[in-house]
């Protein structure tokens, strides 16, 4: 790293969320361009940086601080440059030349030590001499704190998050329980508490360290999708982290429990007991109270509270909706028209092409009979569109149901939705698509807008992978027993048609795959080279596919099991941008850590994000419709790079258009390929998954039935046979600890 020292001339932008600021420093002769975090930089201030020349495809070089400290105004010149920059509100160029022509070179220390002083300025009163006092003060206490912080090797970007936090209770948190950053800040987890903690000192078997890692365990659990971890997996996790034998950790877990941090739960009959981060705990025994309310409240009856209907009466409607409609369902179709009319909650499942849209479309038609008010919803954008296009009827994301409301503070785990128990949903049905996706803290969110007598109708495939979030929801309802629950099994003609179909179906039952390129939608190409691969993969994203099923290069979509490795989402991503979005003239560019966007480039969202703000424009450029919520998977393209700004435009499904600063762009990634994971609820008009030999538990068949699956008209795969088959055979399924199912049984 290298040091440079100057006065900061001009700040050219600064985030005020985040501190990023680009500023020009003078240098002596020379004046550096600079960026970085920084909260208590200002104008006319004297620093000392160290950092990295780093080349900006546009502004060239630029010198990337990663520590400073700045330097108090010593004379006369630099004191004057200092508050004439206007770093002291209410002292301007002039008022700063009178300051300093009266007290000269002691002007800072008659600032900070006698600040009484300045009233004998003219044009100074014993008011504004306080005013400027405090400023000067609290400017002080600021750059204190951020040098304290730096001490213990914290960045800027973490220093600025503690000090707004914290405020000057800072330095006793950090000398006692610098764990409690890990609580209380958003994006600081165990590890970066813990390495802060060993520069202070403090003991690796603290209590404070102990607990703190107990917890972070629990959170790692969630992000794996467990809504609680067994008391052996929870020790056994916590003791390879923390580096302490088992029974040290355990003596805090009652610890923890009294504090209300988590919660204990010793099933009948069990052994070892079940440890609950409270959150997971009280969403599942929420959603278990209320879906035993909801069932009680409307079973059997209309939605006026009438008695049931005649069996035979209902049995009539279906037939005579059936004749409107010019279909003729199979027994289980009908059963399951049957059971949503007889049952305030009701399960419908199914694989591809078994009669599940046709079912939906009934079932609206029969609630509709009824004067009935029905909404339909999915977890996703694209899962809520399709839902729109099958259906005839506007579908909408769960999110938007249940009217997100933006204004979540930052730190907050969970969105707040305007639909809730206070304000429910004027419905007296709710259907649900692609329930598999849903999580359980949405599944909590959706039940508590639905008032008694609403009717939920829950449509999903349980052998899809369970959500990117924690818990598995629709197989904890399905395996409780207490929901009514219809499976349809039979492939209708048309389905049965497609080898896509066809073939997710045998990966489903275990069956060997004809993988002999007979079939019109089916394909398997055996390429055993990775290089080759590559190759052969943009050849039929530019070339073969578009013209095949009728769609862009843009709408085919890479699916591969994993992040990392030759065949990960991350590689393959830096080569099809390569390839399908090279750089040229017209198109800007910018960086964020160790990726590289470009303006027309295919972009993926990784993480909720509430606040998010968006806007759907007219054709004229008029804004038309506007909203807030971007989600964990939700893909969009770049329009434009504004480099002046520091700002990314993206626009995502239905135009929705969204603006990110440049310190915000860690939210995205390149979507050219995306794991199979993240495709859950998409439907692409050709799906390409490249496949060789990987991890046995990632590699199962219920990997590869998803990934099949997300096709609409053409799945090709590309590698090895006999990859294909051992996915096949590997029946494995990925542990989740979840105890819905419990907390149903229980109420």
């Amino acid at each position: 790293m290298e040091t440079i020292r100057g006065f900061i001339e001009h700040i050219i932008f600064r985030n005020d969320a985040n501190g990023y600021t680009v500023l020009n420093l003078v240098s002596g002769q020379d004046e550096i361009t600079c960026v970085g975090f920084f909260k208590t930089m200002d104008q006319g201030e004297t620093i000392e940086a160290e950092g990295s020349y780093t080349s900006h495809p546009v502004y060239g070089e630029q010198f990337k601080i990663e520590r400073y400290q700045i330097v108090e105004p010593n004379d006369a010149e630099s004191i004057e440059r200092y508050l004439g920059s206007g770093a002291v509100k209410g002292v301007g160029p002039a008022l700063a030349a009178r300051i300093v022509r009266l007290f000269g070179d002691d002007t800072y220390r008659v600032m900070e030590e006698e600040p009484e002083r300045l009233a004998e300025v003219k044009g100074i009163s014993e008011q504004k001499a306080r005013q400027i006092a405090a400023l000067v003060y609290e400017k002080r206490d600021a750059r204190e704190a951020m040098t304290f912080l730096q001490k213990y090797g914290i960045s800027n970007t973490l220093a600025i998050r503690i000090y707004d936090t914290y405020g000057m209770s800072m330095y006793g948190i950090m000398k006692e329980n610098p764990y409690r950053l890990a609580e209380d800040i958003q994006g600081v987890g165990f590890k970066t508490a813990d390495e802060i903690a060993s520069r202070i000192g403090i003991h690796t078997d603290s209590d404070y360290r102990i607990r703190s890692g107990i917890l972070y365990t629990l959170s790692l659990a969630g992000g794996e999708g467990h809504c609680y971890l067994p008391q052996d997996v929870l020790l056994s996790r916590a003791s390879a982290l923390l580096g302490l034998e088992g029974s040290v950790i355990e003596a805090q877990l009652a610890n923890l429990a009294m504090d209300k941090k988590l919660v204990i739960k010793r099933p009948p009959n069990e052994e070892t007991c079940k440890i609950y981060a409270p959150a997971y705990y009280y969403a599942e025994l929420s959603c278990a109270r209320m879906l035993h309310d909801l069932g009680v409240s409307v079973n059997g009856k209309l939605s006026d509270g009438q008695e049931p209907m005649e069996e035979s009466v209902i049995h009539a409607k279906i037939r005579r909706i059936e004749q409107e409609l010019g279909i003729e369902l199979d027994d289980l179709q009908r059963r399951s028209v049957f059971e949503s009319v007889r049952n305030g909650i009701f399960i419908l499942s199914g694989g591809p092409g078994t009669g599940k849209t046709t079912t939906i479309n009934v079932m609206i038609k029969y609630f509709l009979s009824e004067k009935m008010d029905i909404y339909l919803a999915a977890p996703t954008g694209r899962a809520a569109k399709r839902m729109t296009e099958t259906t005839g009827y506007e579908a909408r994301t769960i999110h938007r149901l249940l009217e997100l409301n933006g204004s979540v503070p930052e730190e907050s785990k969970e969105a707040h939705f305007e639909r809730n128990e206070d304000n429910p949903l004027e419905a007296d049905v709710v259907i649900v698509d692609e329930m598999s996706m849903v999580d359980i803290f949405l599944f909590q969110a959706l039940l508590k807008a639905l008032a008694a007598g609403t009717r939920l109708i829950m449509v999903g495939d349980r052998s899809q992978l369970p959500s990117v979030g924690a818990g598995q929801v629709l197989r904890d309802l399905m395996e409780s027993g207490r929901f009514s629950t219809v499976i349809l099994e039979k492939i209708f003609r048309q389905a049965g048609e497609s080898d896509i179909v066809r073939n997710a179906h045998r990966i489903h039952a275990g069956e060997k795959l004809a993988l002999d390129n007979k079939s019109k939608d089916f394909f398997f190409l055996e390429r055993n080279d990775v290089n080759v691969i590559y190759k052969h993969m943009i050849q039929l994203i530019t070339e073969k596919l578009p013209p095949y099923v009728g769609a862009s290069p843009y709408d085919i979509q890479v699916l591969t099991p994993m992040r990392k490795g030759s065949l990960g989402a991350e590689t393959l991503n830096a080569i099809l941008q390569r390839y399908l979005n090279p750089p040229s003239d017209d198109k800007k560019e910018c960086v964020s850590g160790d990726m590289f966007f470009r303006e027309h480039d295919k972009v993926m969202q990784i993480k909720n994000n509430y606040q998010a703000e968006w806007k759907v424009f007219s054709r004229y450029g008029i804004p038309i419709d506007k909203g807030t919520g971007i989600f964990n998977g939700d893909i969009g393209t770049i329009l434009q790079i504004n480099d002046f700004a520091s700002e990314v435009v993206v626009e995502f499904d239905e135009h929705r258009r969204v603006v990110y600063p440049y310190a915000q762009l860690n939210e995205l990634e390149l979507a050219y390929a995306v794991t199979i994971h993240k495709s859950q609820g998409s439907e692409y008009p050709a799906v390409i998954i490249p496949l060789l030999p990987g991890p046995k538990m990632l590699y199962n068949r219920n990997l590869l039935y998803t990934g099949v699956t997300r096709a609409k008209n053409c799945v090709t795969i590309l590698g090895s046979r006999k990859t294909v088959q051992e996915m096949i055979d590997n029946n494995y399924q990925n542990l989740r600890y979840t105890g819905l199912k419990e907390r149903i049984e229980e109420i």
